[in-house]
């Protein structure tokens, strides 16, 4: 969509060109009024730049809501790309930087800190919750008939007669 918007803009500039060739030849001709032609020479060159004006305003809206597009999508890929422990190695050589300049650290990380240790205990995690559901034992099984409770069925309720008239 972009090429073509270009395309039009040049074609456009090439128009008002032709137009500013053409009224350049007519200031030669002695017939026209030279002030005339320089005049309407000048409402041409200020018609193209009202016009490359507004292209570009409206192109700069184009190309900065591409550029938030493309850097949330960068963002986005490079955050699933990301591993969770990566935060530890910056802190880590964040912190290697400062010690180098003589600065106090700003957190401490363990010495004998392993980065899969979270992933062992998960995994042992899950291995023990898999142990402790209970198998299913194999029952017969009874027929949805069978399985439903028994409920005493309680008689009708009976609607007291009316005393009425007599005939």
């Amino acid at each position: 969509m972009k090429l073509q918007l270009f395309q039009q803009i040049v074609e456009l500039n090439h128009s008002f060109d032709e137009l500013i060739a053409g009224l350049a030849k007519l200031e030669s001709i002695p017939f026209f009024q030279r002030e005339l032609i320089r005049h309407a020479r000048s409402d041409v060159e200020i018609a193209r730049v009202y016009a490359n004006r507004e292209f570009f305003d409206n192109f700069e809206k184009i190309v900065e809501d591409d550029a938030k597009w493309a850097y949330r999508f960068q963002r986005a890929f490079d955050e699933k790309l990301k591993d969770r422990d990566d935060i530890y190695l910056d802190v880590r050589s964040s912190e290697e930087r400062r010690k180098r300049k003589g600065l106090p650290p700003r957190v401490v990380i363990l010495p004998d800190w392993d980065m899969s240790d979270e992933d062992h205990f998960d995994e042992t995690r899950a291995r023990q919750r898999k142990s402790l559901v209970p198998k299913r034992s194999r029952t017969t099984r009874t027929t949805s008939k069978e399985s439903r409770p028994r409920t005493k069925v309680s008689p009708r309720l009976r609607m007291p007669k009316k005393e009425g008239r007599h005939s």
